[in-house]
């Protein structure tokens, strides 16, 4: 049997060429870091109005601390080796902040904040973290833009929480979402 018609060896090319695929589309969701977190405790029907935004913002927090967990940023900062080598590039992303309301039919309330990461920004961690490690540095600038735009975020949504409150849209099970997005280096003139 030749070499070209060997089924082995096809079937080896076509596993390589699956396992390849797989590679890639798993690395296209490296770009995120989420996360989730729900309460399907029911707050109670006399439950003040600032209860309930604490029940909400509670629900963030935690979301927040699950994305800014090292399994979740580490590879996204593994991105930064190439973007600290190149004084010219920078990394430039979005924080979202998504509360969905389970029991209920109105819409999810979502608020999303831009970011921007210079290779200045990991220069002057470097300072702080004293090592030269790009990814390290990278996960201390990561989690800061996290801190900040989960606030600014949630900021954002805040009067459309409050609508929802008076809509009762909280009671029942309520869902909050955490999402840290890196999009790909871009060149900067």
């Amino acid at each position: 049997m030749s070499y070209r018609t060997n089924p082995d060896r096809i079937l080896e090319n076509i596993d390589r060429a699956r396992s390849r695929d797989m590679e890639r589309a798993l690395s296209l969701n490296d770009r995120q870091a989420r996360g989730r977190e729900m309460d399907t405790t029911v707050p109670e029907s006399d439950a003040t109005t600032p209860e309930r935004m604490r029940r909400l913002f509670a629900l963030v927090e935690s979301g927040y601390r699950h994305a800014a967990a090292s399994t979740a940023i580490t590879p996204l900062a593994a991105r930064f080796r190439a973007i600290g080598d190149i004084s010219h590039h920078m990394a430039r992303g979005d924080v979202s902040v998504s509360i969905q309301y389970l029991d209920h039919e109105r819409h999810d309330d979502v608020g999303v904040v831009p970011f921007e990461i210079s290779p200045r920004d990991l220069e002057e961690a470097k300072k702080e973290t004293r090592t030269s490690r790009p990814d390290v540095n990278a996960v201390k600038i990561l989690r800061l833009r996290l801190r900040d735009g989960v606030l600014a975020a949630y900021k954002k949504i805040d009067p459309r929480l409050r609508d929802a409150l008076k809509n009762r849209a909280d009671i029942g099970h309520v869902a909050a979402e955490v999402t840290l997005d890196l999009r790909p280096a871009i060149s900067t003139p």
